[in-house]
């Protein structure tokens, strides 16, 4: 009978842990609504790509996914909400290249994005546009780059927040042009467009979604693009690497990410069905024109792209002394 009994023990403790993994997968999708938190306001890049992609995620799975915009401190404050969040698969993050693999190399942030963070498919990536008011007087980079240097401390750039992939590429190009100008962080694209319009800021490192309805309706003037090679939807600006600082590269970044305890099987279906979205042929053209490149991924090739953001973004910090201040 003992050994009966033990025989018995072991075949039902083997079954648990074989049913375990697919316990996790029947949670999918949560019975509550799911929520896409944003760190930025809305009307930026960010916000544009989470809508588009958030509609389509809630018509595949069968549940709501509802868009969350939690700015401040360039993003951080929403990274810090999803790192403790609840962990059952109701709660993602479009995570962005400054808090993920900048931020925490620049202040003190309650979050470790390698460990309270999960990776879980890459979204969208673009070039940021360098753009300046009517008002700056200066129509080529050349231009702007002799303007600040002719007045040192005069010229600004707006960011999306201190940390940021806007203002490291601010801080970047002072690197590499010679030149000092003065960083004026916000709280997201829309605010900082705001000012730029209203030419309390000179100029401003954009996502293209968020400068180039302005450009076009002859409001602000593009002088360049940040990555390195022309995007195919803006044919007619240079990049300032071909503008004579070669090499200059500073691409944007948001990739897809949940509370760092998520189960794995989870995870594993989130990022087969953020994927699917990604990979859809309206979601991609709808991307597309709002200059937002898809970048579907695996898991595993998400935490090393990450890895490697945060080797170069952290070396930049050091040689150019960054800090929140």
């Amino acid at each position: 009978m003992n050994r009966r009994h033990l025989l018995q023990s072991t075949a039902l403790a083997a079954s648990c842990l074989l049913l375990a993994p697919h316990s996790h997968a029947q949670d999918f999708p949560p019975a509550r609504p799911v929520t896409l938190v944003v760190g930025f306001a809305a009307g930026g890049a960010a916000d544009a790509a989470a809508r588009l992609i958030a509609k389509k995620l809630g018509e595949n799975i069968g549940q709501s996914v509802i868009v969350d915009n939690k700015a401040g401190a360039g993003g951080n404050i929403a990274h810090q909400q999803v790192a403790s969040g609840p962990a059952d698969g109701s709660m993602l993050l479009l995570g962005s290249i400054g808090p993920l693999t900048i931020a925490p190399h620049v202040m003190k942030v309650r979050y470790d994005p390698f460990k309270d963070l999960a990776p879980v498919s890459g979204g969208v990536n673009f070039p940021n546009v360098l753009v300046v008011h009517k008002g700056a007087g200066v129509t080529t980079l050349a231009e702007f780059v002799a303007l600040a240097k002719r007045k040192p401390g005069a010229v600004d750039f707006a960011s999306t927040g201190a940390g940021s992939a806007s203002h490291l590429a601010g801080e970047l190009f002072n690197q590499r042009a010679g030149v000092e100008m003065v960083h004026v962080p916000y709280k997201g694209g829309a605010p900082a467009l705001q000012d730029l319009l209203g030419e309390r800021v000179t100029s401003y490192f954009a996502a293209p979604p968020t400068a180039m309805p302005q450009v076009e309706a002859g409001k602000l003037l593009p002088l360049a693009t940040t990555g390195a090679t022309r995007p195919a939807y803006l044919p007619g600006i240079p990049t300032v690497a071909e503008s004579g600082y070669p090499g200059f590269e500073a691409l944007n970044w948001y990739a897809f990410v949940a509370p760092g305890k998520t189960p794995a099987p989870i995870l594993d279906r989130w990022n087969l069905e953020i994927v699917k979205v990604l990979n859809d042929p309206g979601v991609k053209d709808a991307l597309n024109k709002h200059g937002l490149t898809p970048q579907p991924t695996t898991r595993a090739e998400l935490t090393a792209f990450m890895r490697k953001e945060d080797a170069k973004w952290s070396a930049i910090v050091r040689e150019r002394k960054i800090t929140a201040d």
